[in-house]
């Protein structure tokens, strides 16, 4: 009869750690397996990027609240392709979360352009006020019912979209058929139009060339992307208009959202609330920071002037508002309540 096999004491040691770490966790969670998340995003993973810090503040308070049972693989710098792709493969759930502007997920529920409207925000206060309450469910219920997708949670970018331009323009009338890459949406484009500029939608993935080799004049966005994605190398002016507070969007598809299990959904959804809080503090500091570093860089900026803000602020009301929400009924409410909710 053949001799038992040793057995390793180092081995037993590990099984039996292993052991007592499953039995100390609850019950529900034993017999539950892994739930990987593909998370998808534009921008580097940087501190100087809104995307990666949201990210990171989740996957922390997830690690806390529930240790490993949901793990987040994040993709940035738009590995698993371009923002307009990715909407289409979380709708379908080949991609299962998606953090980036509002205004791309206009392309499959056109309501949400209005969020990128010129001058509808006063501040990412504002922001914050007007889409954690019934503003935001609204959009939300919107994109549900047109796509089949929830927004998890409305973040904040760092700091205001503003003009980035290689020659200085300083007012309304400098930016008159200045070529300015825009995202690929009506409110972007029709916001720079009425303003003057000539609206050039490109990826944000070909921003830089774009920029370097002249194809566009400039673009608009906020410092800390800016300085995240060096776009300071090709451009060395920026005209302060801050046209644009559009909420920062996390957004999962309708498959994502079915591979949680139903005990952990709250906790997940505790731990994307909680990282929005942590990253709306965060962005405040973050911009500021940025917008020293640019100017230390070489960036020099130009204030807007309160006569062009009132110009353009006009315009938008006077023209888009209206214009939006006589071709999209539902927003029109919604117009009243983010101006009500100021101050």
């Amino acid at each position: 009869m053949a001799p038992a096999p040793s057995v390793n004491r180092r081995h037993l040691l590990r099984l039996a750690g292993a052991a007592v770490a499953v039995a100390a966790m609850p019950p529900r969670l034993r017999a539950q397996s892994r739930v990987t998340l593909r998370f998808s995003s534009s921008m580097v993973a940087d501190q100087n990027a809104a995307h990666f810090v949201w990210y990171e503040r989740l996957q922390s308070n997830l690690k806390t609240a529930i240790g490993d049972a949901i793990h987040i693989d994040y993709f940035p710098n738009n590995q698993l392709g371009k923002e307009s792709d990715v909407v289409q493969q979380v709708k379908v759930g080949s991609v299962d979360m998606m953090v980036s502007g509002s205004s791309i997920f206009a392309t499959v529920c056109p309501e949400l352009g209005m969020l990128d409207l010129g001058y509808l925000f006063d501040n990412y206060a504002h922001v914050a006020k007007a889409m954690d309450g019934p503003s935001g469910a609204t959009l939300n219920d919107m994109l549900q019912k047109s796509s089949g997708c929830t927004v998890l949670t409305w973040a904040s970018h760092f700091g205001p979209r503003s003009v980035y331009t290689k020659m200085p323009v300083k007012s309304l009338a400098d930016v008159k058929g200045v070529k300015l890459r825009v995202l690929p949406t009506p409110a972007f484009m029709e916001t720079f139009r009425l303003m003057g500029a000539v609206p050039t939608p490109i990826p944000i993935g070909e921003l830089y060339m774009a920029a370097q080799t002249g194809v566009v004049d400039g673009f608009e966005h906020d410092c800390a992307t800016v300085l995240a994605s060096k776009y300071d190398e090709v451009v060395k002016s920026c005209w302060q208009t801050q046209h644009v507070f559009s909420p920062l969007v996390v957004v999962m598809g309708r498959r994502a959202l079915a591979k949680i299990p139903e005990n952990l959904r709250p906790a997940f959804q505790k731990a994307a609330q909680d990282a929005t809080a942590k990253q709306r503090v965060a962005a405040i500091q973050t911009a500021a920071s940025a917008e020293q570093e640019l100017r230390k860089r070489g960036m020099t900026f130009y204030p807007m002037s309160k006569a062009d803000r009132e110009t353009a602020r006009n315009e938008m009301q006077t023209q888009l508002y209206a214009s939006f929400s006589k071709q999209y009924p539902a927003t029109a409410p919604l117009f009243t309540a983010i101006a009500s909710a100021r101050g």
